[in-house]
């Protein structure tokens, strides 16, 4: 009889931590515990999608590594005005392998798993579900297709896991022989303590779950919530791109803008009656002439308050503000969708603790040089990532970041973006770098600052060398990715070719602000203390 380990990580230091795949406990009792019978669990296609949508979708919400890449970067500022002092060892650049986004702990005052645990937890539902799945013979050539889709989407989110975990713990993604991470294929046994893979190695599993998956898997560009052909074709650009293939990254960026139907969202109307307003729609009407920052404008262009954040409740007459209130889909390929009344952390609660306004317990704002390059005029996210309850504040440096505002009158839960259209652009601008186009790189940039204008001509410099082209590249990714994820590993992997190092201002911290040198160890995460403690096979990174 086929015993599937049910633990939450089954290697090393996670092998003691248990927990059902249904929360049941009682289940465990009647068995070994720790086992979960494989036929008593997976019995059809319908148990394997809900198995798939609670222990895999749900599990994939890549907060920690928003979080992290904000807080130890140069994205966001203290707040002195919300803030307990939470994780301002991290922002202080205080890593190490105890540390609580590391070691799993809080995280803006919520418990956390930590990356490694996350992905791993996620790697092993995916094993659990894949050997389970052998279990189940589809009926129809309904069920058939279903049944081959879900492992697909499994092994797609699973190649998903170990790009992000290479991108955090690889010391050096572009060197195949550098260390990668564990590489965990199936359901091993829970006192399996296994070393650090290549990356090659790793890789290797990557491209084969991501050839299976987009061989099975259709575009369906109407679909932004399941893994499809377009989540695998972005992944594997932005993979190809880290490890430095750059003909890969470049094909399949590429063919995700031809196949996707999505177009860069647009940063106008920049005035407009607001599409949403049901029964204050006459509030909305003197929008179109109305100036912007006015009472009536940000009415209208934040859906429902005069001065502070209206979470979308009645939506906005600007396309950009609508897509980061998700009433509308914009230019995102893939998000995880996070419903008003579900699980999951609210993304805008990382920043403040009661929603985003001067008064909601920020406890992050915007840095200092991110907002000066956003918060220019013409420029929409200069109104859409700020809440406008900061502006008689802006003086004190109360930058209140309302990137994530919130859904339909609910504060702070929006959808985690995880691939959108204007990173492929930025994907393309690179290659074009490696590959000498410095001309077609600038248009790229260009295209994407001429789509955020609200008013006025966007302007991209003549790329005259590559040092320039990186640069101009990692500035825009700064300000339009921003918050989502990526500067951790854009300066990482970027920064010395752009000739540009982290950009702390001195008012950020109240004692004096450090930014990490380029060469700086600490660019790679550090393997758990709770790991190495209990795995002999595991090998540290250098620096911890």
């Amino acid at each position: 009889m086929k015993k599937i380990i049910n633990t939450v990580f089954i290697v090393a230091g996670f092998a003691s931590a248990t927990m059902a795949l249904n929360s049941c406990s009682d289940s465990l009792d009647i068995e070994q515990a720790g086992q979960l019978e494989a036929e008593d669990l997976y019995t059809n296609v319908t148990n394997l999608n809900n198995t798939l949508l609670g222990n895999v979708y749900g599990k994939m919400d890549g907060l920690e590594e928003i979080y992290f890449s904000a807080v130890i970067t140069d994205e966001v500022a203290q707040s002195l005005i919300g803030s307990g002092g939470q994780n301002w060892d991290l922002f202080r650049h205080f890593l190490n392998p105890a540390s609580e986004l590391v070691n799993g702990g809080d995280m803006s005052n919520l418990s956390t798993p930590g990356l490694w645990l996350k992905h791993y937890n996620i790697i092993n539902n995916i094993n659990r579900l894949l050997e389970g799945a052998k279990n189940i013979t589809p009926t129809t050539a309904a069920e058939q297709t279903q049944y081959n889709q879900i492992l697909a989407q499994a092994r797609a989110a699973r190649a998903y896991s170990y790009v992000v975990l290479e991108t955090y713990f690889s010391t050096d993604m572009k060197n195949p022989n550098a260390l990668g991470v564990m590489l965990v294929k199936d359901v091993p046994s829970v006192d399996a303590k296994l070393p650090r893979a290549t990356n090659q190695e790793v890789y290797d599993f990557i491209n084969a779950d991501l050839d299976y998956a987009r061989n099975i898997l259709p575009v369906n560009a109407t679909e932004r919530f399941r893994i499809t052909k377009l989540f695998v074709n972005a992944l594997t650009a932005r993979f190809n791109l880290y490890r430095g293939n750059i003909p890969l990254a470049k094909q399949y960026a590429q063919e995700v803008i031809n196949t996707s139907g999505l177009t860069l969202t647009q940063g106008q109307p920049n005035t407009g009656t607001n599409t949403y307003s049901g029964v204050a729609s006459g509030a909305y009407s003197t929008a179109n002439t109305a100036t912007p920052q006015s009472a009536v404008w940000n009415q209208s262009f934040f859906g429902g308050s005069t001065s502070g954040n209206g979470n979308g409740l009645l939506g906005s007459f600007n396309p950009y503000r609508n897509m980061w209130a998700d009433r509308e889909r914009g230019e995102v390929i893939f998000a995880l969708n996070r419903l008003v009344l579900g699980a999951g952390q609210a993304t805008g609660s990382l920043w403040a603790a009661n929603g985003s306004i001067v008064t909601g317990s920020p406890m992050w704002l915007w840095s200092e040089n991110l907002k000066n390059l956003f918060f220019v005029n013409g420029d929409v996210r200069k109104y859409a990532y700020m809440d406008p309850s900061s502006y008689p504040y802006l003086g004190n440096g109360y930058y209140v970041i309302d990137k994530y505002p919130g859904k339909a009158n609910t504060t702070s839960r929006n959808d985690v973006k995880v691939f959108r259209l204007s990173e492929m652009k930025f994907i393309l601008a690179e290659c074009e770098v490696a590959q000498n186009n410095l001309t077609g790189a600038q248009a790229l940039i260009q295209e994407v600052r001429t789509a955020r204008r609200i008013h006025g001509t966007a302007i991209t410099p003549v790329y005259t060398n590559n040092q320039l082209a990186y640069a101009d590249i990692l500035k825009e990714r700064r300000i339009e990715l921003a918050l989502e994820g990526h500067r951790y590993i854009d300066l990482k992997r970027l920064a010395t070719a752009a000739g540009v190092t982290m950009d702390r201002n001195a008012v950020d911290d109240e004692v004096p602000v450090t930014n990490l040198p380029n060469d700086s160890y600490k660019y790679t995460m550090p393997i758990p203390i709770r790991e190495i403690s209990a795995n002999p096979n595991i090998q540290q990174n250098p620096g911890y």
